[in-house]
């Protein structure tokens, strides 16, 4: 997990950035044999029970993917400003981080639907 600032601007900074349509993700290698994770959802989302929600439902997708992405690197999630928090569901994260993972070439075999079939 990723907790100081100067973690969270490396990966802001120097990694590379992916959208969806409701979360943004910056990727950057670590180095190391783990994925360190950070979220960042600002406080013009909402309030901060709207906002940990958020960061449950991002974190718990992140959780079912992780067996099937690469390791070593660190990736933050932003929210999308312009994005609607109605719209914030599980499935539609899931969709969002699917479709972010597989442009970044993330996932193990290059693509989650190829890893479901076999």
């Amino acid at each position: 997990m990723l907790k100081k600032n100067y973690q969270f601007k490396k990966v802001l900074s120097k990694g590379k950035h992916f959208s969806g349509k409701n979360i943004e993700a910056f990727i950057f290698d670590n180095n190391k044999k783990i994925n360190f994770l950070g979220l960042a959802i600002s406080v013009k989302v909402g309030k901060s029970v709207r906002r940990n929600h958020l960061k449950r439902l991002i974190r718990e997708n992140y959780y079912r993917l992780e067996e099937k992405i690469k390791t070593g690197k660190s990736i933050v999630f932003l929210w999308n400003k312009k994005s609607d928090i109605k719209n914030a569901n599980f499935y539609s994260i899931k969709e969002d981080m699917e479709s972010i993972f597989s442009k970044a070439n993330m996932f193990e075999i290059g693509n989650i639907y190829e890893k479901s079939i076999n």
